[in-house]
């Protein structure tokens, strides 16, 4: 006998119902099967809002219910022949007439209680389970389990507590000499009273785990929407993908942190019996899915998984009175439990002076309330502070049996945020070294998943993302360059460079996904939007991207005043622009000290000679203990090529119109006949060797006269120049 357990999503509509029915029928060729089933996608949620809403006084309640009745019918309609619908279809208006009479006993006396909201939640699975049930007897032999009389629990209404003996005893009996396929809603329950209970929300995997545990099977199925557990919420993470295998611990570490595919206390009796539990795709059945085992994983993978839980709240609990006092964190967690507040996380000072736990940011406000009475003479008396909360934060874990004993796995994770420019609030790490968590911002909760998994899951595949303004001569160059060189990097460097946003002087555009390469101009041109410098400095920080690259081909001021606020969000900046290494010595230094600090790099190589590593050599001669006493050089490539294919035959203005043609010169010429751009030039090399100084401090001796270097356009400068030769 195998035991099948099929979700909301798996049991949605109609299509998806016949596409369960399918994988049914083919099963039940080979064995005798326990199905056990969901309410239909969403209706949990409806039927919570509408408990809610009525015990508010609300009478929109009855419109979701009208709701829940005509996807029911509907459904019933597509699945069921004309003959026996009206049975069916009786049914549903039978169990809605029900549930809108608790409905409005909820709504009449304002009060929505644990034990009622049970039964109205319980309507779900009972009304999907009959309908699907009268399918599969279209199908084969086929019947229907009531829940109700087979699992007892306790009276803990919301999440009820098993009494398997009794259960045992009851499903043993039930099915004892079954063949067939026998249809059973999950969730539901009932107490030994037989009043409804439930098994907490996503119990539908535990009552397919109980039947499992009971009956012996050899392999208990978890049928989704995905094809098995992934190495990280494909949501947040476009590459993860299914883990092949994994072991009951891990499961559970990844299932207490938030993967959903699988309700954490199914676990529990499938590890006790031994029985595998495999995770499959009711959409891709043939998908091999995750399988949860006792079994060592034959890859042998350190790392699992990544897991995180979002809406995050810090209480830290702080103050020189906690130092050597045994009861002040018994006191702490006493407080929260009679609150019934759920720690998540929890980590302590080795000092003692302050405890930090991890709770659901729901649960904020009473969890100050409790603790500042609890603690109420000790902040008093300032043995304690007040209660620190920090909200908007989440936690993510990195999961793996193999991790114990292994060294550096923590290192290489906080290395990894690090270089990204995430902080870390909280570490917690137990002594079974299967689970690293790390609390942060819950804005950086995308890019740290990316960044890990990339780190972890895909270590031979780095990633880059490319925000780059100016694309003119010099950045559509390299643009072209860049979408040239794409299939090289990615198949020879394991690099793959994604341009995620562009920029000319008038618009600018953006593609988390990346830009196509080979139409990006028209792209631009069309969805771009209005450029400003502060406005794509903005839009690379709330893109919030993994290994980002800001590249400015401009050479305007304003651009590089946007670096220091760049490169302190841990966003790399590569120029060719020489103005901000020659700004004041003070913001050079600063923009240093800033990528530093930050962890992100300020490259600006090719503000000496082009291409080839002068400042790189010139830094490592510095860090090698070398002392630069002078540097000769032409660091004018292009005065180089005037002053080489000037011979007093052709006119000087012909020669500099030749070399702007050719690319030697800037769009305006001026700029390298003034003198300013071999004066930036060399005080980057005097700065770049150790020594302070200043633009101004800089001699130069102009050869080309104010005359033509103030003409109002290029083309009057050439007139000049003509005009002035001698």
């Amino acid at each position: 006998m195998r035991v099948l357990k099929f979700g909301g999503t798996s049991v949605a509509d109609a299509e998806s119902i016949r596409q369960v029915g399918s994988i049914v029928t083919e099963k039940a060729k080979q064995t005798p099967l326990v199905v056990v089933v969901s309410a239909l996608g969403g209706v949990t949620d409806l039927l919570v809002e509408a408990g809610e809403k009525a015990s508010k006084g609300f009478d929109s309640y009855k419109d979701i219910l009208a709701t829940i009745e005509q996807r029911h019918l509907d459904t019933a309609k597509k699945l069921i022949p004309i003959k026996e619908q009206s049975e069916a279809l009786s049914e549903v208006k039978i169990s809605l007439n029900e549930l809108e009479d608790i409905c409005k006993g909820i709504f009449l006396i304002r009060e929505l209680t644990a034990k009622t909201s049970d039964l109205v939640l319980s309507y779900g699975e009972l009304l999907s389970s009959r309908m699907i049930s009268r399918y599969f007897q279209e199908l084969g032999k086929c019947c229907l389990l009531d829940p109700r009389a087979l699992i007892i629990t306790d009276d803990q209404y919301g999440k009820g507590n098993v009494d398997f003996e009794e259960t045992q005893k009851r499903i043993k009996e039930s099915l004892k000499d079954f063949t067939g396929v026998a249809v059973c809603p999950g969730f539901v329950a009932s107490n030994h009273l037989g009043e409804i209970t439930t098994l907490g929300r996503g119990g539908s995997d535990y009552t397919a785990a109980i039947f499992a545990y009971t009956l012996k099977v050899k392999e208990l199925e978890i049928w989704t929407d995905v094809s098995g557990i992934m190495t990280s919420d494909p949501h947040m993470v476009r590459l993860a993908h299914p883990i092949a295998q994994i072991s009951y611990e891990e499961a559970m570490e990844l299932s207490h942190f938030g993967a959903k595919v699988i309700y954490p206390p199914t676990i529990q009796p499938a590890l006790e019996s031994g029985i595998p539990i495999r995770i499959k795709n009711t959409f891709s059945p043939r998908d091999p899915g995750t399988l949860i085992s006792n079994q060592a994983d034959a890859n042998h993978k350190m790392i699992k998984g990544l897991s995180h839980i979002q809406e995050l709240a810090l209480l830290n609990l702080s103050g020189s009175g906690m130092i050597g006092i045994p009861n002040f964190s018994h006191r702490l967690f006493q407080a929260l439990s009679r609150q019934k507040i759920n720690v998540i996380l929890i980590t302590q000072a080795s000092s003692e002076h302050s405890i930090c736990v991890g709770i659901a940011e729901k649960d904020v406000k009473d969890a100050q309330k409790t603790v500042n009475e609890e603690f109420a003479y000790e902040i008093t008396t300032r043995k304690l502070d007040p209660l620190q909360v920090e909200s908007d934060l989440a936690v993510l874990a990195l999961v793996g049996s193999r991790m114990y004993h292994q060294v550096g796995v923590s290192g290489q994770m906080f290395s990894v945020l690090g270089k990204n420019g995430i902080n870390i609030k909280a570490i917690a790490q137990g002594s079974s070294e299967r689970n690293i968590s790390a609390v942060i911002n819950k804005k950086d909760l995308k890019k740290a998943l990316n960044c890990l998994h990339e780190s972890f899951f895909l270590s031979e595949l780095k990633r880059i993302n490319l925000f780059i303004v100016g694309v003119g001569n010099v950045g559509s160059a390299l643009v072209g360059q860049l979408a040239q060189q794409q299939q090289y990097l990615e198949e020879q460097h394991h690099i793959r460079i994604r341009v995620v946003g562009l920029a000319n002087s008038k618009k600018m555009y953006f593609d988390a996904e990346g830009i196509a390469m080979d139409n990006w101009h028209d792209t631009l041109q069309s969805k771009g939007k209005p450029f400003s410098g502060t406005a794509f400095a903005g839009e690379i920080k709330n893109h919030n991207l993994r290994n980002s690259i800001f590249i400015d081909n401009t050479g305007a001021e304003n651009i590089a005043d946007l670096y220091e606020d760049v490169l302190g969000n841990t966003i790399s900046v590569v120029t060719p622009s020489k103005v901000a290494c020659t700004q004041d010595y003070s913001h050079y230094k600063n923009l240093l000290s800033t990528a530093r600090r930050y962890k992100s790099h300020f490259l600006f190589e090719t503000n000496v000679c082009a291409g080839l590593p002068v400042i790189s050599t010139l830094n490592d001669l510095i860090k090698s203990g070398d002392r630069i006493h002078s540097i000769h050089a032409v660091l004018s490539g292009s005065l180089n090529f005037i002053f080489n294919h000037y011979d007093g035959k052709r006119l000087f203005a012909e020669v500099v119109k030749q070399a702007k043609d050719e690319g030697y010169t800037e769009p305006d010429p001026r700029l390298d006949l003034s003198g300013m751009d071999v004066m930036r030039k060399i005080l980057i090399l005097i700065r770049e060797s150790g020594f302070e100084m200043e633009l101004e401090d800089i001699r130069h001796q102009p050869f080309i006269s104010d005359y033509c270097m103030e003409a109002e356009s290029v083309d009057i400068f050439f007139d000049r120049l003509n005009e002035k030769e001698e």
